[in-house]
């Protein structure tokens, strides 16, 4: 197949936002309602970039266009071009007032729910003209969008990136991770309650992928201890949530969750080698744009703070610990 110059003229701008809006909207109708645009004005530029390129980007079919494996690779670089070009028209924008601008953040939500809420209000308070958008997924979903420039930052449990030299990661803060219960739960009046003897009730644990799951199936095998049998896997902290204070359901949460009331509260069994590392991931070779970097600079403040008050509550129960040592045993 012949070299194809891109750079020639003949492929345009609109070509690139035609491609993504119908890879997009499914159907070249819904492209050109979305761009506003007549039918068969997107039709008709549809069959230019595919003449430019000489392949097939789209099949049509009984659901609607289907990306080829020409498309699916075009409308990939397509997405990082545009975003690049709306990065470069926020960086101008921004270094010239300072004022308004987009920041676009992923996030796990059961791993930044404290963090990032904090970090938005803070940013807000500071450039209201600024425009936070947050996209919640798991963490191997957001890469993609990461590297091609759809989500600037990302805001979540500290993932292993060893076989992504594309990205970087800011290491915020650490926090032990809790099991929890609702206020009620029978398992509170059980005398030298252990982790075995939860595996009677109902358990809500993240997905088998994440880096959190693992590290508590660690704890059950090193404890000799199988998975709970009755299991539900989730990653949404409002349904974990709900869960727990409606059911006799058990969950894993961060400790800012886990003290955070609302009818839930901490099990007296440690998972003292369980600590979750909150950080960002961001991409290692491009610069942030201005909205973002002011967006990191609120996460690294509104992290020092959260990371004073978790040593601060670590050194209480230290003391609480010591003084009931010294008492004996407490009366039940």
């Amino acid at each position: 197949m012949r070299a194809i110059d891109l750079l020639n003229g003949r492929l345009k701008l609109r070509h690139l936002v035609l491609v993504v809006a119908i890879a997009d909207q499914g159907s070249v109708l819904r492209a050109a309602e979305h761009l506003r645009l007549a039918q068969p004005a997107v039709t008709r530029s549809l069959r230019e970039v595919e003449s430019i390129l000489a392949v097939e980007l789209f099949t049509r079919g009984p659901r609607g266009m289907t990306p080829t494996l020409f498309g699916e690779a075009f409308v990939e670089h397509a997405r990082s071009v545009l975003a690049e070009l709306r990065r470069a028209g926020e960086r101008i924008t921004g270094l010239a007032d300072g004022a308004v601008g987009t920041v676009t953040i992923g996030t796990l939500l059961a791993g930044s729910n404290v963090l990032l809420p904090r970090a938005i209000a803070a940013l807000k308070r500071d450039r209201p003209g600024i425009t936070v958008i947050v996209q919640e997924a798991t963490f191997d979903v957001l890469v993609p969008r990461l590297m091609d420039g759809e989500v600037d930052l990302v805001v979540s449990r500290l993932n292993p990136i060893d076989d992504i030299p594309e990205l970087c990661q800011v290491d915020l803060y650490s926090e032990p991770v809790r099991l929890v219960a609702r206020a009620g739960h029978p398992a509170r009046s059980r005398p030298d309650l252990r982790l075995a003897d939860l595996l009677d009730y109902p358990w809500v644990l993240p997905l088998q992928r994440t880096a959190l799951r693992q590290e508590l199936e660690q704890v059950f095998r090193d404890r000799g201890l199988p998975l709970p049998a009755d299991l539900v896997e989730c990653t949404s902290i409002l349904t974990v949530r709900s869960l727990v204070q409606d059911t006799d359901t058990i969950a894993a949460l961060p400790e800012l969750v886990a003290t955070a009331g609302g009818g839930i509260a901490p099990l007296p069994v440690p998972l003292d080698q369980v600590r979750r590392r909150v950080g960002v991931t961001m991409p290692a070779r491009r610069p942030p744009t201005p909205s973002a970097r002011l967006m990191l600079g609120h996460l690294r403040e509104q992290a020092a703070e959260l990371s004073a008050r978790l040593s601060s509550d670590g050194a209480g129960r230290a003391s609480d610990g010591a003084d009931q040592a010294e008492q004996g045993p407490a009366r039940r």
